[in-house]
Parts: structure tokens; sequence; C-alpha cells
């Protein structure tokens, strides 16, 4: 079991946000339409981001142990003992993803704040 680094990570960040924001871009637009001739109450951006992001990295994680991401860098989420991750781990995972400051933890903590709370860890697949 190798563990990637923060190239690796960075990638994976890059390509995960870049479809996340495709998702709630159109997500966003769609609502819009309905605020606009059916008077639906009308959200910020960020709602529909952020709902998005736990519900991607959620149904990836748990489905695949993969996002396209980490498909792209061959790369996937396993537990500190190499096992797949319980739904409850990628539960923990997806929330604190929400966190804006979760990838500041890797100075202090040798990893992002999501896997050290999960008690995960991203490996070569």
């Amino acid at each position: 079991m190798r563990t990637v680094g923060e190239g690796t990570r960075v990638l994976n960040f890059l390509i995960d946000t870049t479809i996340i924001f495709a998702i709630a871009y159109a997500c966003y637009e769609g609502w819009s339409w309905y605020v606009m001739y059916w008077n639906y109450t009308p959200y910020k951006f960020g709602w529909f981001f952020f709902g998005i992001l736990f519900i991607y990295y959620f149904i990836f994680e748990s489905l695949f142990k993969r996002t396209p991401g980490k498909w792209f860098t061959y790369s996937k989420v396993v537990t500190d003992t190499g096992n797949k991750p319980s739904i409850g781990r990628i539960l923990i995972r997806s929330l604190v993803r929400l966190i804006i400051i979760d990838l500041f933890f890797i100075p202090f903590l040798g990893r992002p704040l999501h896997d050290y709370l999960s008690k995960t860890i991203l490996v070569e697949a």
C-alpha cells in the first residue's frame, strides 16, 4: 500500500471540483428558471455547490472507493489498515470536506482533515 503525494491530491481536487462546479451550475441555472417563471424560492449558488459536493463524494466513495478524479490518477480510498471504508467513515469524510480549511491541515497532521477524522488514507490503486 503506497500512499499518494500532494500532487496527486491536487490533481484529484481540480478534476473533481471542475465536475462538481459544472453539475452545481447546471442545477443552479435550472432552479433559476423555476424561480423566474414559477416563483420558487431563490437560493444562492453556494447551496447548490456544497450540496452537490457532499452528494458527489458520498456516492462515489461509498460505491466505488473512488471519484472520477481518483480514477484518472489511479488512486483509491482505504482505511488505515487497508480495508474498504465503511459507510460511516465515508459519511464523516464527506461532511468534513464541507469545511473550507480542510486542506490546510496537511502540514500539521500529514494529511487532510477529512482523512484524519475518518481514519482513511489515499493510496495508489
